[in-house]
């Protein structure tokens, strides 16, 4: 690992800094969403009480995906019992669980006509198993009711709990497991305090012992103030635990109260990053200012089972 205080490269080229207020460059301005399917999709998600990371979040890309009516589901609540820098996520004492919501997932599914799906979570610390078995209800809960959408996965971190948590979750066979490293590890105290950087690369490492089969999925956010040769080892670090899908995106402030961003990552160095990323072995790398964890997942699933067929046939 890159030690924080030896010489590191220049970072890949980067828009100014700027200054005050901060602007956005012109490549990751999005337009306000003002169709019929995503004022479709905020009312079913209504009518059925759901959450989504899509609004909890400040998604920049809500207005394409939910026009699609593509949405991810944010389930246990929406009411973190973390405070992470970079989030917008409320933070607070959540709800009880709510036993319908598994039903109410699968139905919005059905609704939407979903081909994919991803299903994600506020950390729940508050709970015995981190919110593992909720997970799981969802999974069996979609099985049911619509059984060609495959599913994936965004989970906490089960933190003090891993072990158990991730292996219900894997035995329920969701068909991608997502859990996001974020940052570099020099910056986890300040970007991720509640989080361990090791905890979540192990917890990618045993989706993969108990069932080498799942897709493993992990992103990273880039403008707070990480250097070009420790997005490198996280690549590495990734590859190490047999990590198969890459995506990495520009943080944006969602509040003046949050991380500042450091540097605006231009396009042409998310290029680079992609490139390098690729020729460290993932089947499947996303890297531009908009990407998302979630972004075009539904596409994206596809091209990675392509990718894993294609290595096969080569014997690789």
């Amino acid at each position: 690992m890159t030690d924080a205080a030896s010489p590191i490269a220049s970072p890949l080229p980067l828009a100014p800094k700027a200054e005050g207020r901060q602007r956005k460059p012109d490549w990751i301005r999005v337009k306000a969403p003002t169709s019929v399917g995503f004022s479709e999709t905020r009312k079913l998600m209504r009518s059925l009480n759901l959450a989504t990371v899509c609004e909890e979040a400040a998604c920049p890309n809500i207005g394409e995906c939910w026009t699609k009516k593509h949405a991810t589901v944010m389930i246990l609540g929406d009411t973190c019992t973390r405070a992470c820098a970079f989030c917008n996520v409320k933070t607070g004492m959540p709800r009880a669980v709510d036993p319908l919501e598994p039903e109410h997932v699968a139905t919005a599914a059905a609704e939407l006509g979903l081909e994919h799906i991803v299903i994600t979570s506020v950390d729940r610390d508050d709970l015995p198993d981190g919110g593992a078995k909720q997970f799981v209800r969802v999974i069996e809960a979609l099985r049911r009711n619509t059984p060609s959408t495959t599913i994936e996965i965004l989970t906490p971190d089960f933190r003090n709990k891993p072990e158990a948590s991730v292996e219900a979750i894997v035995a329920a066979r969701p068909d991608v497991y997502n859990h996001n490293l974020e940052t570099v590890p020099r910056l986890y105290p300040t970007i991720r305090p509640g989080a361990r950087y090791y905890a979540s690369l192990r917890l990618l490492e045993s989706v993969k012992r108990h069932d080498p089969t799942i897709f493993t999925k992990s992103g990273l956010m880039t403008g707070l103030g990480e250097q070009r040769l420790e997005v490198h080892q996280v690549m590495d670090d990734m590859r190490s635990a047999d990590v198969d899908f890459l995506t990495m995106g520009q943080y944006l402030q969602p509040t003046p109260r949050h991380a500042k961003v450091e540097e605006f990552v231009t396009p042409q160095a998310f290029a680079a990053y992609a490139a390098i990323a690729r020729a460290k072995g993932f089947l499947l790398v996303a890297a531009s200012p908009l990407t998302r964890s979630s972004y075009h997942a539904g596409d994206d699933f596809a091209k990675m089972k392509a990718a894993r067929e294609a290595k096969l046939a080569a014997g690789r």
